[in-house]
């Protein structure tokens, strides 16, 4: 039976980008399918960053801008950025709370409910589509709420397995480089499709394998 795979990261603004349409997909098709969540570049590879040419981050800029216009998705830079980093520099701070927090709570979602598609859809919203100061207040709560989850649950597993966070992260991240290494990925049947803009090659392979919902 076929099985899909999505690798994921709420760093990645391509990946906020995907994740409309990923749900459409999951919806759309008959297919299982699980929501693996890994770290940032700028976790997995602190150096990464200040290696890049630096024709890179100005054409990103302008390609997630462009992209997002393209596809009509509402979007605006993190205020505050998840990783904390000097952009100038491309130094990577070694201390990452925010991000150790959204890798938590989004491992809880899916490792609990199996709904780790829709809190971090509902996450990379405010993250990603203009809420300033995302991580206070009631956003978040607002964010696992609108996901059909329970801010305080998850925080509550997150404090009482941090051994089950760790290992899963890793078993994402060691299943992921298998295949590739960016985000966002989408794994079928051992057939990667990495990119927002590799979507429309995943459905026509599920209409190749007939998995289309009547």
């Amino acid at each position: 039976m076929s099985r899909l795979e999505i690798y994921w990261s709420f760093r990645s603004p391509y990946s906020y980008l995907a994740i409309g349409r990923l749900a459409e997909i999951v919806r759309d098709y008959d297919i299982p399918y699980d929501f693996r969540f890994v770290r940032p570049l700028a976790m997995r590879e602190p150096t990464f960053f200040e290696r890049n040419r630096p024709q890179w981050m100005p054409y990103l800029l302008k390609d997630i801008l462009r992209e997002s216009a393209r596809l009509q998705i509402p979007f605006a830079f993190p205020r505050p950025d998840p990783i904390s980093m000097n952009m100038g520099s491309g130094k990577v701070d070694a201390d990452q709370p925010l991000m150790t927090r959204l890798m938590g709570l989004g491992v809880a979602a899916a490792e609990t409910e199996k709904k780790g598609l829709e809190f971090a859809r509902a996450v990379s919203k405010r993250v990603w589509g203009g809420t300033e100061n995302w991580h206070e207040g009631d956003h978040l709560a607002r964010a696992a709420e609108e996901a059909g989850l329970s801010l305080v649950a998850l925080e509550a597993f997150v404090r009482e397995n941090p051994g089950k966070i760790e290992d899963a992260i890793t078993r994402n991240e060691e299943a992921q480089m298998t295949q590739h290494w960016g985000v966002p990925l989408m794994v079928l049947d051992d057939e990667p499709f990495f990119g927002q803009d590799r979507l429309d090659s995943l459905v026509w392979r599920l209409d190749q394998k007939n998995l289309r919902k009547a």
